[in-house]
């Protein structure tokens, strides 16, 4: 039964996306789709620290590359909003193609380090650097052509189109990780040696691993640069690394539902109570230690714990 639940994708993302649809009517929907924007970028998080067991604090540079991709594209080169997503895609490729042989092959705290220092250099690089080209402190400000079936000046299409990308994010990442492929990454993540030991090339599969990551979270900077219409060095701060990591252990690490719900719930938590509550923030570091003391596997691994013991019990009784 609980494979059932966990296999379940499709009824699951329509379910949510219902969710969003709700949570439209309560508040703008430009909002709204900032949150799924926010669930794809720790989807594509998730994929390198749930799945393959490389935490990053330097994920915001991959979120960044795509949005000042898309940004400059549009700026300087041309308004269509769909080669700006692809612009960003290949931007976050490519820089997560470039530093992946160096990054990939570290561990543990020397990984997540050299991730927040290459992202430290990124933020400088677009806030002084080439402060001419990206606008520097004050960033880009942009405006999108029309398209046919895609007005993205219209709030309601481009939530609607937001929704599809969320949707299609979440198949190719559960496809991909159902498949030997991502048997192979929770190999790498248990034990590494053993998978070399069988005669995989290990370094091989992390940086591809790495790459889709980076590509991924590119995807969803892009998407914010269309949501808000600009791009500033606020899309790359290092500082925002803490947003995408407190949202994945709160969902829990390693789950695709756990992604979009810690996702949302990170999102819930910073844009709605930092309305009544000044510091906003204490509450989320006393959700962090609940989780690490008490709810070790997030919001989603415990609700499917919860179900697993309910029809053991049921189970045990119809005997």
């Amino acid at each position: 039964m609980t494979s059932k639940i966990r296999d379940s994708g499709g009824l699951g993302v329509i379910l949510i996306a219902l969710g969003f649809t709700i949570l439209g009517t309560g508040t703008s929907i430009h909002r709204t789709t900032d949150f799924i924007i926010f669930c794809i970028f720790v989807l594509g998080f998730d994929l390198l620290y749930g799945h393959m067991g490389r935490l990053s604090f330097g994920h915001m540079l991959f979120f960044g590359s795509g949005a000042y991709a898309a940004g400059l594209l549009v700026r300087y080169i041309t308004p269509h909003p769909l080669l700006a997503l692809l612009a960003g895609i290949c931007g976050g490729a490519l820089v997560g193609g470039i530093l992946g042989p160096v990054v990939v092959r570290a561990t543990g705290a020397c990984f997540a380090l050299i991730n927040l220092a290459f992202n430290q250099v990124g933020h400088f690089l677009a806030l002084v650097a080439f402060a001419k080209v990206t606008g520097g402190e004050d960033g880009l400000s942009l405006t999108f052509s029309k398209i046919p079936f895609l007005n993205i000046s219209n709030p309601k299409v481009f939530f609607g189109f937001t929704i599809f990308c969320l949707c299609l994010v979440y198949y190719f990442l559960k496809r991909l990780t159902s498949s030997p492929y991502g048997i192979l990454l929770r190999t790498i993540r248990e034990n590494e040696t053993r998978a070399q030991f069988i005669g995989y090339n290990t370094f091989q599969y992390k940086w591809i691993t790495f790459v889709i990551s980076s590509s991924i979270s590119a995807f969803a900077g892009a998407l914010a640069t269309l949501n808000y219409g600009y791009v500033n060095p606020s899309f790359i701060d290092p500082t925002r690394n803490v947003e995408v990591v407190f949202a994945a252990l709160i969902g829990g690490a390693g789950s695709l539902y756990g992604a979009i719900l810690g996702g949302v719930s990170y999102m819930v938590i910073s844009n709605y109570l930092a309305r009544y509550i000044p510091r906003w923030e204490i509450f989320l570091g006393l959700a962090l230690l609940l989780l690490v003391f008490k709810f070790k596997e997030g919001i989603w691994g415990n609700i499917l714990a919860v179900w697993k013991r309910r029809t053991q019990a049921r189970s045990v009784n119809r005997t």
